[in-house]
């Protein structure tokens, strides 16, 4: 066993574990980043300007600047929401993302190991061992000791199921999609500056499909939270109804989302969980990685606290923040999914009541800024009085 003992050993190297990495390591804390490498996440890939601008994104990372989104009916009717003022949302590759995120934490001064998590045990001082088996080599598992673990380690999380048990993890839609090459602009309907949403039964019957352009590769793909769905055909049939079935497969991934908080992130003595290990991707549209990387965060300003104050209960703090910032968005995205995604009739009032303004302007300053917006209360009243109607069936056809 290691001889050192870190503040904390990140499991998990994604935008969630790679943050918490870095941060700790900027504030000069003994930080240890765990991760298996060289598995990219299934995802669409969309950061708002909010994440560039909190975590100092370069634009280098940036492989294109979507200005719009299309959002298509289960009759192919089209919505296209344009984003005003120059806005933009960035696009990223995760196969290239990830791996700059764990760079830039070992550049502050994280150390950093390839390997997979086996196992902890907590120690009578209140430390935690950890167990990991390296990568590289045909060795015996290494044995870390820490003040705290994060468990940033997906949906899936093993630290979680370590902590908590199998039977506490949150609800999940299952995600598949394959990288493309895109085609050419001219090449059909496909716009590089657009991402399309699909809310078609056919393609998910409780979530959406999507092509989301990133540059030279494109994200095609679908989710569902519906046992024995075949997400591959749908995806083959999001691929010809785009017009995209002969651009070639570069890579194909799947996993699960999690698409709700979980009620407890920490243990109350030494672990805490961020990302997806927490639940913590966005209802309705399965938007992490803001999300992710913010946890990371608060579960290493939690982390250093406990540190500091030597008060374990410093830990609650970062589910406490974050649900103060975030839970009651969380809550009207869940909802909206529940009631609108429930059937292609309900999803054909949805993208009918995109085509309002304030719909639209509403959507695109919450989504871009990450906050509920209240300078126009008016706005709201209109949006709310809007959807009963599309809801009861009350609208002019």
């Amino acid at each position: 066993m290691s001889t050192d003992l870190y503040d904390a050993i990140v499991i998990g190297g994604g935008p969630a574990g790679a943050t918490a990495a870095h941060d700790l390591a900027r504030q000069g804390r003994q930080a240890l980043l765990v991760d298996r490498e060289g598995r990219p996440k299934p995802c669409g890939g969309a950061i708002p300007p909010r994440a560039i601008q909190d975590f100092d994104i370069p634009q280098h990372l940036l492989t294109a600047r979507i200005t719009a989104a299309r959002m298509v009916s289960p009759s192919d009717a089209t919505v296209d929401m344009v984003i005003d003022n120059n806005g933009y949302v960035g696009m990223v590759d995760r196969d290239v993302f990830d791996p700059w995120l764990r760079d830039r934490a070992e550049a502050a001064g994280a150390e950093r190991i390839a390997g997979t998590f086996q196992g902890l045990t907590e120690n009578s001082d209140g430390t935690v061992t950890v167990s990991v088996k390296e990568k590289a080599g045909d060795g015996p598992a290494r044995e870390f000791r820490g003040r705290a673990v994060i468990g940033a380690d997906g949906a899936n999380s093993p630290v979680r199921r370590a902590v908590f048990g199998g039977k506490v993890k949150p609800p999940f839609v299952f995600a598949y999609h394959e990288i493309i090459r895109s085609p050419q602009a001219a090449n059909g309907e496909f716009d590089p500056s657009r991402c399309d949403v699909v809310y078609n039964g056919d393609i998910s019957p409780d979530f959406y499909g999507w092509v989301f352009p990133h540059g030279h590769a494109t994200s095609v793909g679908c989710g569902s939270a519906i046992k024995g769905f075949d997400l591959k055909a749908a995806t083959k049939r999001l691929r010809t109804q785009s017009g995209l079935e002969d651009c070639e497969t570069l890579r194909s991934e799947g996993a699960p989302l999690p698409l709700k908080p979980l009620k407890r992130w920490d243990n109350g003595r030494n672990v805490v969980l961020a990302g997806d290990a927490a639940g913590v991707v966005a209802p309705s549209s399965g938007e992490g990685i803001y999300y992710a990387m913010l946890g990371g965060r608060l579960a290493a300003e939690a982390v250093a606290e406990m540190v500091v104050d030597a008060d374990a209960s410093c830990l609650k703090r970062a589910r406490k923040r974050f649900m103060k910032d975030h839970g009651r968005v969380f809550f009207m995205l869940r909802i909206m999914q529940t009631i609108w995604y429930r059937n292609d009739k309900r999803r054909e009032q949805f993208v009918k009541m995109c085509r309002d303004p304030d719909v639209q302007r509403l959507t695109w300053e919450s989504y871009l800024n990450k906050r509920l917006v209240r300078r126009d209360p008016m706005a709201h009243l209109r949006v709310f009085s809007k959807d009963l109607q599309q809801l009861l069936g009350l609208s002019a056809r």
